[in-house]
């Protein structure tokens, strides 16, 4: 069974960004739904974000408003939440007084709800890491405010040198059939190496990969997707189709949806040689979703070795981000 800080989290986690982080959010009453339907189908690992939305309605927010209502669900769900940043410029900010604002807010948000894990969203360059995580360590760990440290969005070097500091729980970097990278550039075999869960964000390609959005313009105003590189036509949409073109084929092959199969490809690569755990945390709107996601499909080695052949020849066009958002930090 799969376990972050001891505790058993199944093997698909839920990611909270998608009810707050967007100028038109879903209503309360419909995220309750999908975040009780998420319990139901045993995906506890709940990740989000201090920063996922507006001071008045954000991630911590409606995790309190959901506990209030639901208090008996509190205890059920291991909490990791990205902080860490300044709010004003979202630029990361390690410095113990940063680290502190960061925690104390989320902690003071929460209203007595344990943080489990507080994951630093970026690397903060202009701050040693042993400074940031000293004052994590002993400030709330020591104290039992906080169950661990997380890393967010990190290059190889950095867990490296993270783990020479500070006792690392999870590793959270976007891994799909859409964004392979950290599988060849040493960041899973970093994980590997130390025994870190790999916890993989985005793995439908941000919604790419249900094969919902056929041009350009299907992509709602208020979707991140409709700013990133990946996604503009003129060449890189036109591209990158084609793999969601051959996703649903295998997919309708197996009997499945497209999302079902890339988050299957995800839990295939457990076990195999040098890899880590890796823990999905696909972000659902609706229970309907919720449910969706959550369907185990089993691979054949025949089916991933099906879809190796497919990776390999291709090469998604595009920056995963925009210039100015930091990466690999």
């Amino acid at each position: 069974m799969v376990q972050i800080i001891g505790r058993e989290v199944g093997p698909t986690g839920f990611g909270l960004m998608g009810f707050t982080w967007r100028p038109n959010p879903c209503s309360q009453e419909q995220a309750f739904e999908a975040m009780r339907e998420a319990i139901k189908q045993g995906k506890v690992f709940w990740n989000g974000g201090e920063f996922y939305g507006t001071p008045e309605y954000n991630t911590l927010t409606l995790l309190t408003r959901y506990f209030e209502k639901y208090p008996e669900d509190a205890d059920k769900v291991v909490l990791s939440i990205k902080g860490g940043m300044r709010l004003e410029d979202l630029s990361a900010d390690g410095s113990p007084e940063g680290t502190r604002r960061s925690v104390d807010s989320c902690l003071r948000q929460l209203k007595g709800k344990k943080l489990d894990i507080f994951e630093f969203a970026r690397r903060d360059q202009n701050v040693d890491m042993k400074v940031t995580f000293d004052t994590i360590q002993k400030e709330y760990i020591d104290t039992g405010k906080v169950g661990g440290i997380s890393l967010s969005e990190v290059r190889a070097e950095t867990i490296h040198e993270a783990v020479k500091v500070a006792k690392i729980v999870a590793c959270e970097v976007e891994l799909s059939l859409f964004a392979t990278d950290v599988l060849y550039n040493g960041v899973a075999e970093a994980c590997k190496q130390y025994n870190i869960p790999l916890v993989a964000y985005s793995p439908i390609g941000r919604g790419f990969l249900t094969g919902e959005f056929k041009r350009p313009e299907d992509i709602p105003e208020d979707n991140h997707m409709k700013h990133m590189p990946r996604f503009q036509p003129g060449g890189n949409f036109e591209n990158n189709i084609k793999l969601v073109h051959q996703v649903e084929e295998l997919a309708k092959k197996k009997g499945c949806s497209p999302a079902q199969l890339a988050i299957g490809w995800l839990r295939g690569l457990n076990g195999r040689p040098g890899m880590p755990t890796i823990i999905p945390i696909p972000g659902a709107t609706t229970a309907e979703r919720v449910r969706e996601n959550a369907k185990v499909v089993e691979l054949t080695s025949e089916e991933m070795d099906a879809i190796d052949k497919i990776l390999e020849g291709f090469k998604p066009l595009g920056r995963r981000y925009n210039d100015f958002v930091p990466i690999e930090t």
